[in-house]
């Protein structure tokens, strides 16, 4: 396994890997640890008691936090007539049809999200093979395939982010930068963890939330005392 640079061998040192940190601690621990030239992202990793090859267990969703992600997302939108009009209207930054489906066909993959109208999903799922494996397909479950493309182009624009169980169990989402101020994060991080906790399958048996940590892009991660929220 490769050496970590020294930057993240110091910031190492800053956290007690025995140790579970309260959500402000950790949120203040991650900032020290970002050495980084550039803005990073603070992410947030759980491990939940979910089995994802069983198709009731599968958490999957999307959530507009509070204070957004510090990224405008660039969003392609699929749709026609009055609805092309009304994605462009809501600020899409690429709107079209078929034009738009054989680009993406074709490899061209510059945007961050992508919306369909019902009516073209047809037509889009021959670009499964492309979206599919970057995660960039519509899906009703995320809010994505809908003829409401005005409110789902400006969630996406206020910070909405997509949340999916890894076959491990596990969560990766991102809350924030580390710009962001500490109320901000803590509010992001209890929306997401309170979306969480709504997602919990029925079928889902023992200790639900297993563990959460936060961690800057370059930095280790810092693991949170989960105590402190209903399970």
């Amino acid at each position: 396994m490769a050496r970590k640079g020294k930057k993240y061998q110091d910031a190492l040192k800053l956290v007690d890997r025995e140790k579970v940190y309260s959500v402000k601690e950790a949120i203040e621990l991650v900032k020290k640890t970002a050495t980084a030239n550039f803005d990073e992202t603070v992410e947030l990793a759980a491990r939940l008691g979910v089995d994802p090859k069983k198709a009731d267990q599968q958490i999957r969703g999307a959530v507009v936090l509070p204070n957004g992600t510090g990224k405008t997302q660039s969003v392609l939108v699929f749709a026609k007539g009055d609805k092309a009009k009304e994605a462009e209207a809501a600020g899409a930054d690429f709107v079209g049809e078929e034009d738009l489906i054989n680009k993406v066909n074709q490899g061209w993959l510059d945007f961050d999200v992508v919306v369909a109208t019902p009516d073209m999903m047809a037509q889009v799922g021959k670009l499964g093979r492309v979206l599919g494996p970057k995660g960039l397909m519509p899906n009703p479950k995320t809010g994505t395939v809908t003829f409401d493309v005005e409110k789902a182009v400006n969630e996406i624009k206020a910070g909405k982010v997509e949340y999916r169980v890894e076959k491990a169990g596990n969560i990766h989402v991102p809350i924030g930068k580390v710009s962001f101020g500490d109320d901000q994060l803590v509010e992001n991080f209890k929306t997401m963890i309170d979306t969480l906790l709504k997602a919990k399958p029925a079928a889902s048996k023992g200790t639900y939330l297993r563990n959460v940590s936060l961690s800057a892009t370059m930095g280790p991660g810092v693991k949170i005392n989960i105590s402190e929220f209903k399970l």
